[in-house]
């Protein structure tokens, strides 16, 4: 969840618990795009290297797999084959729609575009935060996709229509990626972004990113098996 300095959840005992709505609320994702998903251009991926403290148990070359596949494919195409594997992968993962799924992707891809973010990065948040489920919320009040917590983020939602706005799975996800950027920007460390990001800076176990960047490892496979 994004909180202030720790943007998406109230603090570290926060409930975290999410009241999930019927899945085939998801049928609604399509409408709520203005864009239909479309092939986009090869973009230079920020090098986000999580220095990962005892504990995390991570592959450290998992870091370099993300921009080396996306760089490896130069055409339009290639960026459309890796939205079509990774939405197949996820819908089945998350049992969602894979259209509804497409779409979710396709606007992490955007997102990671414009913000020079590694889009499987989002998408790694997007899982562990709310299982692609587009209306999660939590009782802590975080919302959507990225679980947001709307009052401490009303700087990046005024301009897009206010608190409502929170539920509308593109602004969701590009706000969500901005306030990860952001925390990336100001700590230097992903590990320590994410922490922020997730309001667990008080865990030396670092779990909630050893649980992302597993998840984006998984992300990986997928995507280092599509051929450019």
């Amino acid at each position: 969840m994004a909180k202030p300095h720790s943007p998406l959840r109230n603090g570290p005992w926060a409930d975290r618990e999410r009241l999930h709505a019927n899945w085939f609320a998801l049928l609604f994702i399509a409408a709520l795009f203005s864009h239909p998903a479309y092939p986009l251009s090869v973009w230079a991926l920020a090098d986000l290297r999580p220095h990962l403290g005892g504990g995390a148990g991570l592959d450290e070359s998992m870091e370099a797999t993300a921009p080396a596949a996306f760089q490896r494919g130069k055409g339009p195409a290639s960026d459309a084959a890796r939205i079509d594997a990774l939405s197949a992968f996820l819908s089945r993962r998350y049992q969602v729609a894979e259209e509804a799924t497409r779409q979710l992707v396709s606007a992490a891809f955007r997102a990671g575009r414009e913000l020079q973010l590694d889009p499987l990065l989002i998408l790694a948040v997007m899982a562990v935060e709310s299982r692609f489920n587009p209306i999660a919320e939590s009782v802590a009040g975080a919302k959507g996709l990225m679980q947001i917590i709307p009052r401490y983020h009303l700087d990046k939602l005024e301009s897009r229509g206010g608190e409502q706005a929170v539920l509308q799975p593109e602004i969701n996800i590009r706000v969500g990626a901005e306030i990860l950027r952001e925390y990336f920007e100001r700590t230097g460390n992903l590990t320590e972004a994410l922490k922020l990001y997730n309001g667990s800076s008080w865990d030396e176990a670092n779990r909630y990113p050893t649980r992302v960047l597993t998840e984006k490892q998984r992300l990986q496979r997928v995507v280092a098996q599509v051929k450019a």
